[in-house]
């Protein structure tokens, strides 16, 4: 039995025995290169530093994480390759729970218990049809979306068993460089041939990129009616109806996707925003305490949730308990970046509440110096601190906070929202003045930028963008000047490995922050023509074959 020959597995489960018995079935099955991890914790560790062809993950892990959460992180933190293997092991079958691991692309669920025939049955399988996507997956992680998209259709002649499965992959791909109008046509005849469900979330999905806000809902709404358990389209009306003002909707809609899928931390957090935006501070409490709970065990916890359920207690006229959530954070997450800050900004609100003026202007002076060097902070936060500042006669602070969450500001709608908290405060004036700063120290960034590429110094304009994307990590301007400068220094001064991956990742950025910009093909063609220059980007490992 050596179909497994040669690939490495990690397994993740918490009892010993049971990390025993597995790692005998997969060396029965051929396999000898096995990583154990006792937890998520561990897990993260190992695949922070090697990857893996297999991954086999218990569900109910201990600790306060569960599998599920395990793999959003994954995901979200991209620690784990396309070509990685992972399947959930689990010895229940509750469906809620199967809901949840599916809904983010694990390979497969094993039920316990299991053989070592079936294990090596169910992983053969899944080898077999990875065996055939590793060319396409190497030329995605390489950058090379276009050359990605000429192997699916190579894929779809040579593999004709995996046809809709190329064709899927192609209209992403073509969605990820931000070209919906030509995933449309696709998503439309994979619909014409089969009445795939998560087709018909594809083409929502390129309506909504165009903003026909009006067609892909319609879509979504068929979709959650006639698909009770398909969780994504739940996501994506939500986002919709958001897109248009409706929170109040985009409120219900998460509601029934979370409970359908109760179990996935980023949409329950996503809920709890949306219904402290609406107004609803008893759903926003409920959901945000799960959010504060469930995290907690990640990796990845963010003492910004502390924040939002602190702000909702608040609200909701709650000093007491609001001051019990900031001494959880102190206590559990002192050692996280930026809890110092968010501690601040949240203890501002529990004494701008209680008006306890000295305590308060401590508070505030300790969150208005400590945002200036946290960019990834939400600009919400920022936002609601400085409305606490200037009620509170800090209208410098509060001025210094908004013009930077307007520098970092995605769009115009971001922009407006900033100015909102000036205008509210009878500020209309101020409010345009900095917005118009703001608009021009970010041209003046980016001019500087370019102003030293044209001189010749491209390193000296990588370092000057590399530094504002720091200050800036939602621009998308200044990212997409960041990975223009990146690309001409790489151009003009040679191959540097670390600079190639930067560059990948400001393209990457500027995907995700505006993805239908007209500029990016044009980023893209130069990335790869920069690549084949020096002959980069198309190397990775082989294929491992079963059998």
């Amino acid at each position: 039995m050596n179909e497994l020959d040669g690939l490495s597995a990690l397994i993740i489960e918490p009892h010993a025995g049971m990390r025993a018995t597995i790692h005998n079935m997969l060396t029965l099955c051929g396999l000898s290169k096995v990583d154990h991890a006792g937890s998520s914790n561990q897990a993260i560790k190992h695949l922070g530093t090697k990857t893996y062809d297999l991954i086999l993950c218990e569900y109910a892990l201990e600790g306060g994480q569960d599998g599920q959460q395990l793999l959003e992180d994954i995901r979200h933190h991209k620690l784990m390759p396309l070509a990685t293997m992972f399947f959930m092991v689990t010895a229940e079958g509750d469906y809620g729970k199967v809901v949840s691991a599916a809904e983010l692309g694990p390979t497969d669920y094993i039920l316990k218990p299991f053989t070592a025939d079936r294990l090596l049955e169910r992983v053969a399988r899944a080898l077999d049809k990875r065996n055939v996507f590793v060319p396409v997956y190497r030329l995605m992680e390489a950058g090379s979306q276009r050359e990605a998209i000429d192997a699916c259709l190579a894929g779809e002649a040579q593999h004709p068993r995996y046809l809709v499965d190329f064709m899927r992959l192609r209209a992403e791909l073509h969605m990820f460089l931000g070209e919906p109008e030509q995933a449309e046509p696709l998503y439309r005849k994979l619909i014409e041939t089969k009445a795939i469900a998560w087709a018909r979330l594809g083409l929502a999905k390129t309506l909504f990129l165009r903003e026909r806000y009006e067609e892909a809902r319609d879509i979504l709404e068929n979709l959650v009616d006639t698909n009770k358990n398909f969780v994504d389209a739940y996501d994506w009306l939500a986002r919709t109806h958001e897109a248009v003002g409706a929170l109040d909707k985009a409120q219900a809609v998460l509601l029934d996707a979370v409970g359908v899928s109760p179990h996935a931390v980023r949409r329950l957090r996503k809920l709890g925003e949306t219904a402290l935006e609406a107004g609803d501070h008893d759903t926003a409490e409920k959901i945000l305490k799960q959010v504060v709970s469930k995290a907690k065990y990640s990796e990845f916890r963010d003492p910004q949730d502390h924040v939002l359920l602190v702000q909702t207690l608040v609200r909701k006229g709650d000093p007491v308990q609001a001051a019990a959530v900031i001494r959880d954070l102190d206590k559990s997450m002192g050692s996280q970046k930026h809890t110092t800050v968010c501690s601040a900004i949240a203890s501002s609100m529990v004494h701008e509440y209680t008006g306890n003026e000295a305590r308060l202007n401590e508070a505030l002076a300790s969150a208005l110096a400590g945002s200036r060097d946290a960019p990834e902070l939400r600009p919400e936060l920022k936002l609601e601190l400085a409305r606490v500042a200037i009620e509170n006669r800090m209208e410098e602070g509060a001025a210094e906070v908004v013009r930077e969450v307007m520098r970092n500001a995605r769009n115009g709608a971001a922009v407006t929202r900033a100015m909102a908290v000036f205008e509210q405060a009878g500020q209309a004036e101020l409010a345009r003045k900095l917005a118009q700063e703001s608009r021009q120290q970010v041209v003046d960034l980016v001019a500087g930028g370019a102003a030293r590429a044209r001189e010749g110094d491209f390193k000296g304009a990588v370092v000057l963008m590399q530094e504002a994307v720091g200050k800036l990590p939602d621009n998308p301007q200044v990212v997409f000047n960041a990975a223009l400068a990146v690309l001409k220094c790489l151009d003009n001064s040679g191959w540097d490995e670390r600079l190639g991956q930067q560059a990948l990742g400001y393209i990457g950025a500027v995907r995700r922050l505006d993805p239908v910009n007209p500029r990016l093909p044009a980023l893209a063609g130069l990335h790869q023509q920069i690549l084949r220059k020096y002959g980069k980007g198309l190397q990775g490992p082989q294929p491992k074959k079963a059998g």
